[in-house]
């Protein structure tokens, strides 16, 4: 029973995360409790993603802190995608067809998810080369998409109010644990040898997190007023984003010895962002895109800890 749970400890803990959705809507509990349950997890939630980074970031060696080849391969492949995409965006006629390609563009162009790192990790890949990639994608998105997001919108958008949007949205999950981890490693290195004694207390962090996650996902599936027809084509489209940025991701690492941080670097992906994105760039149809994304990239991370597990 242990070793199962160790091996799927991330569906279980997806179906714990939607236990607690249907546990808490057959309470019929009032509405101010359903407030104050909703604030506590938009208080709680990030906290968890904040302790989980710095524990993390703690047991990165700066010194690898470096390009490597595949990092400018995979930016070339992000971006080129969201140039192409937003061009036919920009000449199709909004419809069912539009709604799927918006998705499409929202999950290929999404930064990496800042728990890649915690995955990375378990998976015996190389952390730092990922957290590199991070930094660079999260620029480059807050470049580019104030660039092409104009090109199919209706309204007109400001480069500058777009970049300082997705900067404030971005910038501070990631950057804050990541200089706080340096100055630690810096200046506290006994606090930072005790850090890197504990085991996957990061791993465990980010459970709880994915648990509240899944819950508030499942909520929102349950209120959504998409017809049938439109969310299975949403969800038919993330899976193969997922699943096809997951190969592609780990195709280009391989030769560079670096397949498993490559691949989630490509394929796990920060869904909050695409859920921030399509509320305020695109059609809010196009939030649904994250939640069923955040379900595709931890299923393929469970497989693939799953099978670590059991060849270890």
């Amino acid at each position: 029973m242990k070793q199962f749970i160790k091996n799927w400890s991330l569906p279980l803990t997806m179906l714990l995360g939607i236990c607690l959705y249907v546990i808490a809507h057959a309470l019929h509990l009032p509405d101010v409790v359903k407030t104050n349950i909703n604030n506590g997890i938009k208080i709680v939630q990030p906290a968890l993603i904040f302790s989980m980074l710095y524990l993390s970031f703690c047991k990165i060696d700066f010194k690898q802190l470096r390009l490597r080849p595949w990092h400018g391969l995979l930016l070339l492949f992000q971006i080129g995608m969201m140039g192409l995409l937003s061009l036919l965006l920009r000449y199709l006629p909004h419809s069912n067809g539009f709604i799927l390609l918006e998705c499409l563009l929202a999950c290929l162009i999404c930064p990496t998810a800042t728990a890649s790192v915690v995955i990375v990790e378990k998976l015996n890949g190389n952390p730092a080369t990922l957290l590199m990639y991070n930094i660079l994608i999260n620029i480059s998105v807050a470049l580019t998409v104030p660039v092409f997001i104009p090109l199919f919108m209706q309204g007109e958008v400001g480069f500058s109010e777009t970049f300082g949007a997705i900067v404030a949205q971005v910038c501070p999950v990631l950057m804050i644990p990541l200089i706080l981890a340096r100055l630690t490693n810096r200046f506290l290195p006994k606090l930072r040898d005790k850090i890197r004694q504990v085991k996957d207390l990061a791993f465990y962090l980010w459970m709880v997190a994915l648990a509240l996650a899944m819950a508030t996902a499942s909520r929102a599936f349950a209120h959504t007023q998409i017809d049938i027809i439109t969310l299975l084509g949403i969800m038919g489209v993330t899976a193969a984003a997922c699943l096809m940025q997951f190969y592609i991701g780990r195709k280009i690492g391989k030769p560079f010895g670096d397949s498993i941080s490559a691949g989630q670097a490509l394929g796990q992906k920060n869904t909050v962002f695409v859920i921030w994105l399509a509320y305020t760039f695109m059609d809010p149809i196009c939030a649904v895109a994250g939640g069923f994304y955040s379900i595709w990239h931890n299923s393929v991370n469970s497989w693939q800890l799953y099978r670590h597990n059991k060849r270890r």
